[in-house]
């Protein structure tokens, strides 16, 4: 039997090949992630395509995450928030109606702040005639201090532990982990946990012991999904790398009672 937790896996260079797509399906990867930072509409629409034959051949369904952007901006090869007020970009509304034409499940939007961000996104949707489900992606303080209201507009939420941690000092990150998950189980909203999960897949077949206690804590704490970046869009082991997720997964899930939310 499959785990309960999903396993989320971001396509990338290393992994937006049938036969690999075919690898992590069959490993268990549940959802795809497409990261709207880069790619062209013409790699994005080749990958989309490889998804769903692959998880039509296999009699799956595999929703997809479309990643917007956001008001993001690169120093010194790291990627941060820009500090814009607004959040949703030009970028993000014409990556958005290429996502709606797509019929892709999922929209996550970058840099969050407050609720009004997703009731605008929402409504751009609703414009665009698209019904997609939106992820708040919580990456910065101001999102943290108003996660109630943030949580109660999405339908589901994305603990972004790459930019919280420049937002947080790095050995308060696992409590405000801890504390958006427990936010979103009591509001019955989907919570994913990402970011170096098991980033040392991205160069070892196997990952540290460390990293495997990461994921499976963070499935005891009540997270629905765990999800590669990384690992599988660059790695060199992306099946491997889903494998590993769902073997600690399916673990984890002994020593807990829990269903889906979807």
């Amino acid at each position: 039997m499959p785990s309960k937790t999903y396993i989320i896996a971001t396509i990338g260079p290393s992994c937006d090949k049938k036969e690999v797509i075919t690898g992590m399906i069959k490993h268990r990867m549940d959802m795809a992630r497409l990261n709207f930072s880069w790619g062209t509409y013409e790699w994005h629409t080749s990958v989309i395509k490889n998804i769903r034959d692959v998880a039509k051949e296999n009699n799956l369904s595999i929703p997809i995450i479309q990643d917007l952007s956001g008001p993001r901006v690169q120093t010194g090869g790291e990627h941060h928030f820009g500090g814009d007020k607004e959040i949703i970009t030009e970028k993000d509304r014409e990556n958005l109606i290429f996502g709606i034409e797509q019929g892709l499940e999922y929209v996550a939007l970058s840099f969050v702040g407050q609720a009004s961000d997703i009731i605008e996104l929402k409504q751009l949707i609703k414009e665009k005639g698209g019904n997609q489900k939106i992820i708040a992606k919580i990456e910065r303080k101001l999102a943290y201090e108003n996660l109630s209201e943030i949580i109660k507009e999405s339908d589901g939420i994305m603990v972004a532990r790459g930019d919280l941690g420049n937002e947080f000092p790095l050995e308060e990150i696992p409590f405000v982990q801890h504390h958006i998950i427990e936010e979103c189980k009591k509001n019955g909203k989907m919570v994913i946990v990402a970011t170096q999960m098991l980033l040392s897949m991205v160069h070892s077949p196997t990952p540290t012991r460390a990293e495997v206690s990461d994921v499976a804590y963070a499935i005891l704490d009540g997270a629905d999904g765990v999800m590669l970046s990384e690992e599988s869009a660059k790695g060199n082991y992306p099946v491997e790398a889903v494998e590993m997720m769902e073997k600690i997964a399916l673990v984890a899930e002994k020593h807990i009672n829990k269903d889906k939310i979807g």
